[in-house]
């Protein structure tokens, strides 16, 4: 059985993209390491999804772009309501639209280039 999926996002900051996860997006540390240079990897949940964050090499140039071609979508019960939610917390975004397969959606833009989506279906959502 499987019961949990929970993707690994490679950032150039542990610190600062957990941050900006926990304090703009509502998601909680549930689990971290650490080493004599700090956090290098923790997990991030809220509600019933989870993902990871690991500190990319520095010595790796071919991570220096950040991931335009990968985008997570969290299937959500009010995509508005989160749009009010992070708008509090000083995002500028804009307002969810609706897809044309009938979900609603809200991008948000990572610190490291990784777009996030949080979807809400609608009546007319054919998933």
């Amino acid at each position: 059985m499987i019961r949990e999926l929970w993707p690994l996002l490679l950032v150039r900051d542990v610190d600062e993209s957990s941050h900006f996860y926990t304090s703009k997006l509502g998601f909680e540390v549930a689990g971290r390491a650490e080493s004599e240079d700090g956090v290098y990897w923790c997990r991030l949940k809220r509600d019933g999804a989870s993902f990871m964050l690991q500190q990319r090499a520095k010595d790796r140039d071919y991570l220096d772009s950040p991931a335009p071609n990968v985008t997570f979508y969290f299937v959500c019960d009010d995509a508005d309501k989160l749009y009010t939610e992070f708008s509090a917390k000083g995002l500028s975004l804009s307002p969810p639209s609706l897809a044309y397969y009938g979900m609603k959606q809200l991008f948000v833009p990572d610190p490291d280039g990784y777009v996030v989506c949080f979807e809400t279906p609608t009546e007319t959502w054919s998933g």
